[in-house]
């Protein structure tokens, strides 16, 4: 019996049509897509705004509803995406495939490829969680509950360290090179549109030139808006504390330590609106050069915290962090708590309010960020990109939580914090690290360095959300005049955003991401199938001699295409 390689593939799908207006508001942009898109974010801020006790209720009671149900699938859809992203790179006939056509080349350098990894993919939440994080998980781990260690001492360092780089390594950005590779693969190598849909073309054919491609995209925009939303907020609480650490006044903060409404609005307006400005310029002009201003500022901070901080410490934490991340990853990252088991209780508890709102926040804001780096990663490699996208940016990540969040360890462990640091709200423990570390005018000038790249984060976060979904609801072209919808989108955030810190504050954003995230995960685990399908069967052409690129199908005009691959 002959084996599927044995069988003649037809070449890939190369044509995708779909259907955007020709003339109006509209012109360039899927209706289909754009407006109801639109209508569902407009109905979430104007409930929000409107009806916020019904809100809060409902939203809350749908977010534990669906977390305590879907905590298995997030843990194992993450575990699934991991697997598929390293088994592509290892295989040396897969890893040697290109995200582009045979013989092109990187539109840009690694360098600055590394930079808008970075600053679009986690900046703003490494920037908050650099302490916090650590901190928390020093307080409170699966290792602590359990009574393995003692809660806040020099024994649970290596435990919080384990989970702290758990929850920002390989799971995150295995989660975006999927999503990343799945769209840019059959973008770049087929011709197909830049957008969420094609990604399922291996699997669905033209039949996602229709309604279903409708619904998935729509799917891709509203989850994109709520995950960012969750780094904006988290933004705007850490900006508002920078301002009030910088003395501009007892009216940014209310009495619990929150930001007031007033700076909320004023934090809003000014990220926004930079953001919808540089939206404005393109991503090789406004997106480039802000991603290579964070990271300079980012490298300066890191080097303040390397000269005054505890290197030695924070460097032993790093090598001894990055050795237990690597032994316990597969356990680990498989784990789902049961509340049969000893202390089960407090472990899936724990688990819900860390690992499943990670998996959930990675997975609303991988349309988002797998779409941009979709778009700035044509021409390389399969092996070189995974590796550069799960590696660099995770090992980043590593460095900045080991030398800022053990500097902030450190200090509590000597007693010369005094507890002023692991007290603080999440927002503020970075300024309250520098306030111990440094001489009060010097942890003026940081506090003010750090506002700064706060401002320049955010706003490359923002434009870069803002641009993806404009690409998505116009059927993937990245060109033409989107002005009216990139400020539509704009300031569709700032709603979305402020809306909810008043409504409950920052958990409120992150119920209404988790709650966002669940359709998008089944389409999803769907991409992820989708891209092992498509290189699995261009392998397989390639062997036959059959065409793999939209171009040498072009070349080959007697071959009928595969429809449905």
């Amino acid at each position: 019996m002959p084996s599927p390689s044995d069988k003649r593939i037809s070449p890939p799908l190369v044509d995708l049509p779909i259907r955007t207006a020709s003339k109006g508001f509209y012109d360039g942009f899927s209706r289909e897509v754009t407006i109801p898109a639109k209508v569902i974010v407009s109905l979430l801020i104007m409930w929000a705004i409107f009806f916020p006790v019904s809100a809060n209720e409902t939203l809350t009671a749908a977010n534990s509803t669906i977390i305590s149900t879907f905590s298995g699938w997030y843990v194992y859809l993450v575990a699934f995406l991991m697997s598929a992203c390293v088994v592509l790179a290892v295989i040396p006939q897969s890893g040697r495939l290109r995200i582009g056509m045979a013989d092109e080349k990187p539109e840009f350098g690694r360098l600055s490829w590394f930079a808008m990894l970075f600053g679009a993919g986690i900046g703003i939440g490494v920037l908050t969680y650099s302490t916090g994080e650590p901190l928390a998980h020093f307080s409170n781990n699966p290792d602590i509950i359990r009574g393995l260690v003692a809660s806040q001492s020099a024994e649970a360092v290596r435990s919080a360290y384990i989970y702290t780089f758990l929850h920002w390594g390989f799971a995150a950005w295995g989660t975006y090179a999927l999503v990343g590779l799945s769209i840019g693969y059959v973008a770049y190598r087929r011709g197909l549109p830049l957008t969420i849909r094609s990604a399922l073309a291996p699997l669905f054919g033209k039949a996602m030139s229709g309604p279903f491609g409708h619904v998935v995209d729509i799917v891709a925009v509203v989850a994109t808006i709520l995950g960012v939303a969750v780094t904006m907020g988290l933004g705007v609480e850490q900006f508002v504390a920078g301002l009030a650490r910088l003395g501009l006044g007892d009216w940014l903060l209310d009495p619990d330590g929150s930001s007031s409404l007033p700076a909320v609005v004023l934090a809003l307006v000014i990220l926004v609106g930079a953001s919808t400005l540089s939206a404005l310029s393109g991503v090789g002009k406004g997106i480039k050069w802000l991603s290579n201003l964070n990271l300079g500022l980012s490298a300066l901070l890191l080097l303040i915290f390397a000269i005054f901080g505890s290197l030695i410490f924070g460097l032993k934490t790093l090598g001894l962090g990055i050795f237990d991340y690597i032994r316990t990853l597969v356990p680990n990252t498989l784990t789902l708590f049961s509340k049969d088991a000893p202390f089960g209780t407090e472990l899936v508890q724990w688990q819900l309010d860390w690992s499943v709102f990670y998996w959930a926040w990675w997975i609303a804001f991988a349309p988002f960020v797998g779409m941009f780096i979709a778009r700035i990663s044509r021409g390389r490699t399969i092996r070189e990109y995974i590796f550069g996208v799960m590696l660099v940016p995770s090992l980043v990540c590593f460095v900045w939580m080991a030398l800022v969040g053990g500097t902030a360890i450190d200090l509590e462990l000597s007693g010369a914090a005094g507890g002023s640091i692991v007290n603080a709200e999440m927002s503020d423990q970075l300024f309250a690290t520098l306030a111990v570390l440094l001489s009060p005018a010097f942890a003026q000038i940081a506090a003010g360095l750090i506002v700064i790249l706060l401002l320049t984060y955010l706003v490359t976060s923002a434009d870069s959300a803002i641009l993806i979904v404009n690409t998505i609801n116009g059927a993937g072209e990245t060109e033409g005049d989107r002005r009216h919808h990139i400020i539509f989108w704009g300031a569709a955030l700032a709603f979305v955003v402020g809306s909810m810190l008043v409504l409950g504050g920052i958990d409120a954003i992150r119920i209404t991401m988790i709650i966002g995230a669940l359709p998008f995960s089944f389409v999803l685990a769907a991409m992820g199938v989708g891209v092992v399908k498509a290189v699995l069967f261009d392998l397989i052409r390639k062997k036959q001699g059959v065409p793999t690129t939209s171009a040498a199908v072009a070349d080959d005009v007697t071959a009928p295409q595969d429809t449905a691959r």
